[in-house]
């Protein structure tokens, strides 16, 4: 492995070259990484947080927020201009092509989001991706100020889902 140390300039700079990277990454190599960040801020937020011991469920783990337990599917959510961008489908190839199924109530809880250009992330209860293919949440005021229909990258990051739990 060839570690390169550069010491960006400007912002605009640092998300260049954090585009390329994740340019190269495969699909599987970008769920990985969700699913290791995304557990690493539910623990930073106090929840409690558990795999499955098996896989061919639709949900990768599940959150203990003391009033319930809620299975999760993570998601690798890429930052597009202000909008990031989590899809609520998961693809897998058959003998007819590639096959996309969305996740619907009854499988999955909530998808958390993790999006790598901002290094955080989101926790979007099943409810709000019903009958979506994606999910587009703004992290500035759209150019028409529009404001009605708009997700908020804000009211659906981690630092807001608390558990309920008592003690330390």
């Amino acid at each position: 492995m060839i570690v390169l140390s550069y010491r960006a300039r400007t912002s605009s700079e640092v998300f260049s070259i954090v585009r390329t990277v994740h340019a190269e990454l495969s699909t599987d190599q970008k769920g990985s990484i969700a699913e290791l960040a995304i557990p690493k801020a539910a623990v930073a937020c106090r929840i409690g947080v558990y795999r499955p011991l098996s896989d061919g469920e639709r949900y990768d783990l599940i959150f203990d927020l003391g009033d319930r337990l809620d299975r999760v599917q993570c998601k690798w959510a890429p930052l597009h201009g202000d909008v990031i961008v989590v899809r609520s489908y998961s693809n897998r190839r058959t003998a007819d092509g590639l096959r996309r199924r969305a996740y619907a109530p009854g499988e999955i809880d909530a998808l958390a989001a993790y999006c790598p250009e901002l290094d955080r992330c989101f926790y979007i209860p099943v409810g709000r991706i019903a009958a979506r293919l994606q999910v587009h949440l703004r992290t500035t005021p759209s150019g028409n100020n529009q404001a009605r229909g708009v997700n908020w990258a804000a009211d659906y990051a981690f630092e807001g889902l608390q558990s309920t739990r008592l003690g330390p």
